[in-house]
């Protein structure tokens, strides 16, 4: 007797196209060399830890194993206070103009809008220092959110510190509405936003 398969997860989309120019592209071999360059300059694809020595060695060691671990679903991810915790699913895309502008990251849990209390946001992103302030972060966002609404979210958890003027324009031109500000335990006097922002 013949069983129908199961049915298959369709595969993330491998290019989105917004205005002026920018894109968001899925990691691949031949853009490399580009994300390499940027943590040769101290570019960290996590905002919470400086991670540009970790990968540069890594990637240099085997560059095939290290594109293969920055999109496996089955990976794990290490914390700021060092515990290593099993990935989220998750949609990662480097922005691009042409050139390697920074990358963007969509993590979720399938049937909930409800994260582990270890998972600061929904999304996370970094732009690299030689592109900020031309509105690439704001464009990329705005092209990530289908990606989320596709995946069963109406809203979206983003975080940032108060002080952190240039990603609360990003997420409130977006739509963002902040939802709460609490304090930081290892940064006395400074607050960390929490903002739900629609994907519609």
């Amino acid at each position: 007797m013949n069983s129908a398969p199961f049915p298959q997860e369709p595969a993330p989309p491998a290019r989105l196209v917004g205005r002026g120019g920018i894109e968001l592209v899925a990691p691949s071999p031949e853009r490399l060399p580009d994300y390499e360059a940027a943590l040769e300059k101290g570019w960290s694809s996590d905002t919470t830890r400086d991670v540009s020595r970790e990968q540069l060695t890594v990637l240099r060691a085997d560059p095939g194993s290290f594109l293969e671990g920055l999109t496996d679903q089955n990976g794990t991810v290490t914390l700021v206070d060092g515990r290593v915790v099993p990935r989220l699913p998750f949609r990662l895309f480097w922005i691009w103009d042409g050139a390697f502008c920074g990358s963007i990251m969509l993590r979720f849990q399938p049937g909930t809008e409800e994260l582990p209390p270890y998972c600061l946001g929904h999304i996370g992103y970094s732009v690299v220092s030689w592109k900020q302030r031309r509105g690439y972060a704001t464009a990329a966002l705005g092209l990530l959110l289908p990606v989320a609404k596709a995946e069963g979210l109406e809203r979206v958890l983003i975080t940032c510190k108060g002080t952190n003027l240039a990603s609360r324009k990003v997420i409130e031109a977006n739509g963002g509405v902040l939802d709460r500000a609490v304090p930081m335990e290892e940064l006395p006097g400074e607050m960390r936003l929490y903002y739900r922002v629609p994907t519609a």
